[in-house]
């Protein structure tokens, strides 16, 4: 099998990674206006929807979700506290730790967020046919694992 090297010449290699770095940017740029409408920065929004997704969790088990410290956890759920959207309760069978549990303004704020998640996808991917879609997911996954192999998943808050 040809490499892409041997496939494309170095003006369509050039192209596809500046399409990529665009993406990145306006992709970066629709999530921080989306996020501030609702008060929220990227750290605090990933917390929420983490929670929303797998339900109260303690600040030990978000910390290692995120890859961030335990300090950066606390602030964000401060952050987070003192906004509605999270509340701090006794954990049940533990009694030295707490578990992290979305209010029902934070349950809405994620309902919302994942609403517009999949609104977002159905307007960018209108008119992919099956087969276009699942060979963009296909080269996705190559990219998006080359770039977590270097390093690229690394997230420091």
């Amino acid at each position: 099998m040809k490499s892409l090297h041997n496939r494309a010449g170095a003006e369509t290699l050039d192209a596809a990674v500046e399409q990529l770095f665009e993406l990145a940017v306006l992709l970066g740029d629709a999530m921080a206006r989306g996020l501030a409408e609702r008060g929220l920065t990227l750290a605090r929004a990933e917390l929420l929807w983490r929670l929303q997704r797998r339900g109260p969790a303690t600040q030990r088990e978000l910390s290692k979700d995120l890859r961030c410290t335990p300090r950066n956890v606390t602030g964000l759920v401060d952050a987070l506290e003192a906004a509605g959207l999270v509340e701090r309760r006794a954990h049940p069978t533990d009694r030295r730790a707490t578990l992290v549990t979305p209010t029902d303004a934070g349950a809405q704020v994620a309902a919302a967020m994942d609403a517009g998640y999949r609104a977002t996808g159905r307007e960018l991917f209108d008119g992919f046919g099956d087969d276009e879609l699942i060979a963009f997911v296909s080269g996705m996954d190559l990219v998006l694992g080359r770039i977590r192999g270097a390093g690229g998943s690394d997230r420091s808050r």
